[in-house]
């Protein structure tokens, strides 16, 4: 099942702390689902001044008990850094799509 997160931090004024700090735990746990073909994109969600306010991920998980088994370790809720998380199953109907060589977004961000 494929399923899209949309995690929204909090916006009192240690918010940005918490993010930061669990931080690098969040980008290994995410190496790991990425390897593991559980996590196909991430991006961070950015406020209008370019700071970071959120996660947007796509993952993959065989059933929604996995999702949740993932949800209970994943640094950004145990940590506390998102307030608010969304989900969203959903269907890509070409994942390969998202497979394509570094050079082609680079191409792509300059000229949109």
């Amino acid at each position: 099942m494929q399923f899209l997160i949309i995690g929204l931090d909090g916006t009192d004024e240690k918010a940005m702390e918490r993010r930061l700090q669990n931080r690098q735990a969040h980008i290994s746990l995410g190496d790991d689902l990425l390897a593991s073909g559980n996590m196909w994109y991430g991006a961070a969600l950015l406020d209008d001044n370019g700071n970071m306010k959120g996660s947007m991920l796509m993952m993959s998980f065989p059933s929604e008990k996995e999702l949740e088994e993932w949800l209970e370790r994943e640094p950004y809720v145990t940590g506390m850094v998102w307030q608010s998380v969304e989900i969203h199953k959903c269907n890509t109907r070409d994942p390969w799509q998202f497979n394509r060589p570094k050079e082609f977004f680079e191409s792509n961000s300059k000229s949109g």
